[in-house]
């Protein structure tokens, strides 16, 4: 394995401190371990038992890795056949980021790739049962033929295991090298290739700190693994403001002119679920949202030359949007959204969801002429530019009461243990909006699931 493992090219980042490397180093210390009739022989330093009681270990340890990455990702059957898909569905290279552009790529590095699909045709077809004799284990045969416990969506990234299984089985089946090749360019050019490719949205790491001490940026982004499911169609009401949406996102992903957005409004009217909808009706369409808080906007243009090159549109999110005063998070987004030397690439805009209407809190002491101020009207007017900054504003309100109950009405329906009759679901529904706050979509929501729970 190791002699195949160093032929790698193009994919030669999968090589180092992954699985498959490691493996590799192990496997070949293996082979190097000489027996004599089965029975180890003394080296010249190591008691050649010893030596394979550490090989052993070290093997599990890596088993060890490989079972945690099928969890996460919820692989299932030939989990070796998974890692390699998982391999190549995830390198990021020149190579893989143009292809997920163009497919297939004329020229030379051809050549490369398909010496490297080579190596991993191979890698496919590897036959470990020297190597377990030799350990004494058989945990690659168990990999190899895996059942793995039934998961709830939430627990693993549904997202990543569907697409991974995918191209498993399909390269597994794969004839030759050339039969490979097809599988795996085709792959990209649906797909994509690494988190991009594999992921619907992402948020700043929570190592960030880490980042700030010289770590790669390119690590600044992390998966957000359990998205929600929510459609549009789930949202009741609420249609002019769907339709300026959709009309401002379509643009953008079909490459014409679209504006940044603010959503903003009452509390609990739909202003993230729209967002969220958006996601999962355009993500087949190459939409990605990256989440962001205000705290973390400092961050913005390294984040924005991460993503500026790939071939995916980038929603840049962000929720419950506002400014108290004396905050200075605020220069950070005018800066990215306007203003900045470098333009803002056409595969990114900033949506964003606030109860205010202006982002940036206001007072009537604001206004009252500050003697220590030169040029105070400049100071208010630099307070009112955030929210101008965008150029679609859509308001979303508390919705009429008739619309409040087709809310209900919409999500108890869902529900085959709720039992009232219409007249008694909106009786109870009043009452439930009395207590809580009013009428909104998310007052609607939790009175349905406190019915569904009882």
């Amino acid at each position: 394995m190791y002699k195949l493992v160093s032929k790698l090219i193009i994919y030669r980042d999968t090589e180092g401190d992954s699985i498959l490397g490691r493996l590799a180093s192990i496997i070949k210390e293996v082979e190097e371990v000489a027996t004599d009739n089965g029975r180890p022989v003394m080296g010249p330093a190591i008691h050649a038992s010893s030596k394979i009681g550490d090989l052993q270990s070290r093997t599990l340890d890596e088993i060890h890795r490989l079972l945690d990455l099928a969890t996460d990702y919820g692989f299932d059957k030939n989990l070796w056949h998974n890692y390699i898909a998982y391999l190549l569905a995830m390198t990021e290279t020149p190579f893989t980021i143009v292809s997920e552009k163009t497919g297939r790529v004329e020229g030379s590095v051809n050549e490369f790739v398909k010496n490297d699909l080579a190596v991993f045709k191979k890698l496919l077809d590897y036959d470990f049962k020297n190597v377990e004799e030799r350990l004494g284990i058989d945990c690659f045969s168990t990999i190899c033929n895996y059942r793995s416990v039934p998961k709830k969506p939430h627990a693993y990234n549904k997202n990543v295991s569907i697409r991974i299984g995918e191209l498993s089985d399909a390269i597994s089946h794969a004839g030759d090298v050339d039969e490979l090749y097809d599988i795996v360019m085709d792959f990209y050019k649906k797909y994509g290739v690494g988190q991009f490719g594999m992921n619907k949205a992402f948020r700043i790491s929570t190592g960030i700190a880490a980042y700030d001490a010289g770590v790669d940026k390119s690590d600044i982004l992390v998966p957000i693994i359990a998205t929600s499911n929510v459609t549009l169609d789930d949202l009741i009401g609420y249609e002019q403001q769907k339709r300026e949406l959709v009309y401002n996102t379509e643009a953008f992903l079909n490459g014409r002119p679209a504006n940044n957005v603010l959503l903003y409004g009452d509390a609990g009217t739909g202003k993230s679920t729209s967002i969220k909808a958006l996601l999962n009706h355009y993500y087949e369409q190459g939409l990605r949202i990256i989440e962001i808080y205000r705290h973390e906007f400092k961050y913005l243009p390294e984040i924005i030359s991460i993503i500026k090159g790939r071939n995916y549109k980038f929603i840049i999110y962000m929720d419950d949007l506002s400014f108290e005063t004396g905050e200075t998070e605020y220069k950070y987004l005018k800066a990215v959204i306007e203003g900045d030397l470098e333009a803002r690439p056409d595969n990114v805009l900033i949506y964003a969801t606030s109860n205010r209407r202006h982002l940036l809190k206001e007072k009537f002491s604001d206004r009252d002429y500050d003697e220590d101020d030169i040029h105070h009207s400049d100071t208010v007017a630099e307070r009112l530019s955030l929210s101008g900054r965008f150029g679609v504003s859509i308001a979303y309100f508390r919705p009429e009461r008739q619309t409040f109950y087709d809310i209900v009405t919409s999500l108890a329906a869902k529900h085959d243990n709720i039992s009232l009759s219409h007249e008694e679901l909106i009786a109870e529904a009043d009452k439930w909006a009395l207590r809580h706050g009013g009428l909104s979509g998310r007052v609607a929501q939790q009175f349905v699931d406190h019915l569904a729970a009882q």
